[in-house]
C-alpha cells in the first residue's frame, strides 16, 4: 500500500456517486410528475440536478467551509501547524494545502477540495490544545491521505448531493400541504410512489454517505501511518479525541464524514447502531494502527 493506492479507483467513484445522484434525482423527478401530472417537474429535476453536480464539483469545498465556519490561518498564530503541514506535504509529495482554524474547543480536523492543487486542510483550536506535536503530525499526516487518495472531492461532493435529496424530498412533502391538495392533477398510485420516494430516497443518500466515509477512515489511517512513520502518534491522538467525546458546536450529519473524528462525540455505539455511525469505532482504528 501507498499514499496513491486508491486514487483512480476514488476518481471513478466520484464519478459513479454523481451518476448515481443524477439518476436517483430524474427517478424522484419523474415520479413526483406523475403524481402532479405535470411533466415540466421531471426536466426541473434535470436541470437542478445537472447544475448540483457542477456546483458539487467547483464549490462543494467553499460550501464546506462556511458550514463549518472556518477561517484561514495564520503564519504567525500557528507556526508549527504549518511546518508541520509544509514538512508533511513535501514528504508525501503533494502541494501545500491551504490551512483553516475552525474556533471550537472540539478536537478535530478534516481535509476538502477538488484537487490536491485546490486542498485545505481545517483542525479546531480544541485539536492543537491538546495533542502534542507526534500526536499532530499524526493527525495532519490522515489528512493529507485524504488528499493523496484522492478521497477529497468524492467525500465533499457528497456534503452537496446528500443535501439535495433531502431538500427535493422535503419539497414534495411540505407540497402536499401547500396548495398541493388538487387530487384533479394527481395519479393516486404516483402521489403514493412519490410519498415513499420522499422518504427513501434521503434514507438511500445518507447509506451512501456512510458506506463512502467508514472505509476512507481506516485507509487514510493506514497511509497517514506509513507518510509518518510512526502509528503510535495517531493512535494516541484518536484516543485523546475520543476522550474528549465533545461535539462541534456547527456539528452537521452532511458534513460528519469529512472530520477525522464524529463531530457528535459519538464513538462508543454498538451493535446495529453501527450501521448508522459515520466513522469506525476509535477502538478498532486504534487496533488496526497498533496492530492489534
Amino acid at each position: 500500500m501507498t499514499l496513491y493506492t486508491h486514487q483512480s479507483s476514488n476518481v471513478r467513484r466520484t464519478w459513479l456517486l454523481m451518476a448515481v445522484f443524477l439518476a436517483l434525482i430524474v427517478g424522484v423527478g419523474w415520479i413526483f410528475a406523475q403524481a402532479y401530472g405535470n411533466p415540466g417537474i421531471l426536466y426541473i429535476a434535470i436541470i437542478f440536478s445537472l447544475l448540483m453536480n457542477i456546483a458539487s464539483y467547483w464549490w462543494s469545498d467553499k460550501i464546506v467551509l462556511k458550514m463549518t465556519g472556518a477561517r484561514p490561518a495564520t503564519h504567525a498564530d500557528n507556526q508549527e501547524l504549518f511546518h508541520i503541514v509544509e514538512n508533511l506535504s513535501i514528504t508525501a509529495g503533494l502541494p501545500l494545502p491551504k490551512i483553516y482554524i475552525i474556533d471550537d474547543p472540539a478536537p478535530n480536523a478534516f481535509a476538502t477540495g477538488r484537487n490536491k492543487e485546490h486542498a485545505v486542510v481545517a483542525v479546531t483550536t480544541g485539536l492543537l490544545a491538546i495533542l502534542d506535536k507526534n500526536e499532530l503530525e499524526g493527525v495532519i499526516a490522515h489528512e493529507l491521505s485524504h488528499i493523496g487518495n484522492r478521497d477529497i472531492l468524492l467525500s465533499t461532493a457528497v456534503v452537496v448531493l446528500v443535501g439535495v435529496i433531502a431538500i427535493v424530498s422535503d419539497m414534495f412533502m411540505r407540497s402536499l400541504w401547500w396548495g398541493g391538495r388538487d387530487s384533479d392533477n394527481k395519479n393516486g398510485l404516483f402521489l403514493i410512489l412519490g410519498i415513499v420516494a420522499a422518504i427513501l430516497a434521503p434514507i438511500a443518500a445518507t447509506l451512501i454517505q456512510l458506506a463512502i466515509s467508514r472505509k476512507r477512515e481506516f485507509l487514510a489511517d493506514a497511509s497517514g501511518a506509513l507518510l509518518t512513520r510512526y502509528p503510535e502518534g495517531l493512535a494516541s491522538a484518536l484516543e485523546k479525541i475520543s476522550q474528549v467525546n465533545r461535539p462541534l458546536k456547527r456539528a452537521s450529519t452532511a458534513t460528519a464524514h469529512l472530520f477525522i473524528a464524529n463531530p457528535f462525540g459519538a464513538q462508543g455505539m454498538k451493535g446495529l447502531a453501527k450501521l448508522f455511525m459515520t466513522h469506525p469505532p476509535v477502538e478498532e482504528r486504534i487496533k488496526a494502527l497498533l496492530g492489534k
